[in-house]
């Protein structure tokens, strides 16, 4: 039983298959998961850990009897450390920022009424601010495959718990890739939903028209398992939106997939290969392949932090950057004093250069059922980040900064290995609300795997 329980995976639909057949209980998963953290203690993964007693206790108060009416009866998840967690405080990865808070955010507490645990509240790049994993005094994250390379961010720590097989699964947020990003670096997938779709009630704001929270999970059936208990309208969010209630939940049997007219590898002829490798997967399971325009996609994405978007970053810091100046990193602020640069009239440009933008890629909408792009076009080591942080983050965001200012849905999903054995990411975009079917659509893309 204990070399079982050494290798047990904690994939949440078996692990309820162990507790329904009496093989397993909560208790000894909960202990199991100690014991694998203890484990991990050099990779600063946690920012507040749950006591290990306090753990045990509420898979003690879980009824076995009761398991059919609780999805996630004993499933252990993660928190990252920008979303409330009750009596655990809250931080964004900054000390003087920390607070304890009342009451959990909606989308905590709908997946503890489901039945699962949480750990603990996980490491983050500074007010989910970046996508390196670099950026938080609590430490570097490091790869899951090779400590000296970036985990990338901001849900650093998430990802990691996630491929450290520490959790079943974690919650992210994602503003600009962050729930896609670590997802590619560390062979996991990583859902971000329809902007709305999952409440961002009781998380910190990072652009908060913007913020979506985000899965990871080791499969496509976890993350769409997870989501469908996750997602719900609420009122309490002024960005909170339903799913429409008829929608198809997969794409047509032969289905087209835009591929950038223009791509860029920075340089990585492994990550170039390995794309190409995934689009042969993607023609395998009845895809065509469509090139189409990347341009105005690739200028959205510049808006996000080369515009007057990063005002929205500032808005949600205002008062704690004049209560606590030089409080945070002097990377964070360098980015945020960018603000300080744009008028009023700046943001309402910015917005109509958005809608025309947005009007341009809707043409290219017209001959794709989804975009394919590789999740990111290269990845750095931890060293090469700190020695030029802004411009590599920047160059991480080529295939993800646009996706929440458009208004789609994505799925991030593994792809295969350089020599080097570091994973490279695919990330299949699509229109809001089409998560079902991207989540749909994943499933058949790791069916396919050669």
């Amino acid at each position: 039983m204990l070399e079982i329980l050494d290798n047990l995976s904690l994939n949440p639909q078996l692990l309820r298959a162990d507790y329904r057949s009496g093989n397993i209980s909560p208790i000894q998963v909960m202990k199991l998961i100690y014991k694998r953290i203890e484990a991990e203690s050099e990779n600063p993964i946690w920012i507040n850990l749950r006591s290990r007693a306090d753990v045990i206790a509420s898979a003690q108060a879980l009824d076995l009897q009761n398991i059919e009416n609780l999805p996630l009866f004993g499933i252990p998840f993660a928190v990252k450390d920008n979303i409330d967690v009750l009596d655990l405080p809250t931080t964004a990865a900054c000390p003087a920022f920390s607070y304890m808070p009342s009451k959990p955010a909606t989308v905590v507490q709908k997946l503890l009424e489901a039945g699962a645990i949480v750990i603990g509240k996980t490491n983050l790049d500074q007010f989910a601010t970046g996508l390196v994993g670099t950026r938080s005094p609590y430490g570097a994250c490091r790869n899951a495959f090779d400590p000296d390379f970036i985990s990338g961010g901001s849900s650093s720590g998430s990802a990691i718990a996630v491929a450290k097989n520490l959790v079943s699964f974690a919650l992210g947020t994602d503003t600009a890739g962050s729930g896609r990003v670590p997802a590619g670096f560390n062979n996991l997938v990583g859902l971000k939903p329809s902007k709305g779709l999952i409440s961002t009630t009781g998380v910190v704001p990072a652009c908060r028209s913007l913020d979506c929270v985000s899965i990871f999970a080791l499969t496509s059936n976890d993350a769409e398992y997870i989501l469908k208990i996750a997602a719900g309208f609420d009122p309490s969010d002024a960005y909170s939106r339903s799913m429409p209630q008829i929608l198809p939940a997969d794409f047509p049997q032969n289905f087209r997939f835009g591929v950038p007219h223009k791509l860029e590898f920075f340089g990585d002829r492994e990550y170039q290969k390995l794309y190409e490798q995934s689009l042969t997967q993607l023609q395998k399971i009845g895809g065509t392949a469509v090139e189409i325009d990347f341009t105005p996609f690739r200028e959205v994405a510049q808006l996000l932090y080369s515009g007057a978007w990063v005002v929205e970053r500032y808005t949600a810091l205002k008062e704690f950057l004049a209560d606590h100046p030089q409080q945070i990193l002097p990377v964070l602020q360098t980015i945020l004093d960018g603000a300080l640069k744009y008028t009023a009239s700046d943001v309402f440009t910015g917005f109509y250069r958005l809608a025309a933008l947005q009007q341009q890629a809707n043409l290219a909408w017209q001959s794709m059922d989804i975009l394919a792009v590789p999740t990111t076009g290269t990845i750095y080591t931890i060293k090469e980040v700190e020695a030029n942080p802004l411009s590599l983050n920047t160059n991480l965001g080529y295939y993800t900064n646009f996706v929440n200012l458009l208004d789609l849905a994505a799925i991030a999903l593994p792809a295969g290995f350089r020599p080097d054995g570091l994973p490279f990411g695919i990330t299949l975009i699509a229109p809001a609300f089409s998560d079902l079917a991207l989540c749909a659509l994943a499933k058949k893309f790791e069916r396919a795997k050669v």
